[in-house]
């Protein structure tokens, strides 16, 4: 019998890409909420990313009995107290272009020297199963704030998290390395092993 899709709770086309690219080898389907034709909007009220992914992913399994995957993720600067955090998407106003959101990080920061601009991409995905089980996995990525927008590849903070082991900012690499070394991609491919083994293990019975 064939199995259900499994369905990834977002609306963000650009994250879907990265999602299929790596979720694709486990030989399930994997839906957006618009390809499945859900519309909700979960409120992110967690105080960590994993709450959040956690809520979004049992929400939307209960309306579904799918297999339900969701991920909070965002930026932390560790001079700004770890800000934007979990408040990445809505900083600066939840509709303000990303090139403003940049450029008030780098802003807040001028002055401040490269050893100090530590920062770090974080994301949880967080699995809800229709047997009650929720599961998570967390990926990150260490860098530093830019001290200007680099690269037109990506999305969101891109420009500005710089990597120095790849001299470059995830925004100047190609999709297929930044999915090596993403957070996102780091916490999808740890996702991806425990998914595996689940249907693994489901045929098995």
């Amino acid at each position: 019998m064939k199995s259900k899709p499994i369905l990834f709770a977002t609306k963000n086309k650009n994250k879907m890409k990265e999602i299929n690219a790596i979720l694709g080898t486990v030989g399930i389907e994997v839906l957006s909420m618009e390809e499945i034709g859900i519309d909700v909007d979960v409120e992110e009220d967690g105080l960590t990313f994993e709450e959040n992914a956690i809520k979004k992913a049992e929400e939307i399994m209960k309306l579904t009995q799918s297999i339900v995957l969701a991920d909070d993720s965002g930026l932390e600067v560790d001079y700004l107290n770890k800000e934007p955090g979990i408040y990445s998407a809505r900083y600066g106003g939840l509709e303000t272009p990303y090139k403003i959101k940049n450029k008030l990080i780098i802003d807040r920061l001028e002055g401040v020297l490269e050893p100090e601009r530590t920062a770090r991409f974080v994301c949880a995905i967080a699995a809800a199963f229709p047997d009650g089980r929720t599961i998570t996995t967390r990926g990150t990525v260490e860098g530093t704030i830019a001290f200007e927008e680099k690269g037109e590849n990506g999305f969101g903070y891109d420009p500005i998290l710089y990597v120095p082991e790849y001299k470059m900012t995830t925004g100047q690499m190609s999709s297929d390395l930044k999915n090596c070394i993403s957070h996102r991609g780091k916490a999808l491919r740890a996702m991806r092993e425990i998914l595996e083994e689940y249907y693994a293990r489901k045929s098995s019975i």
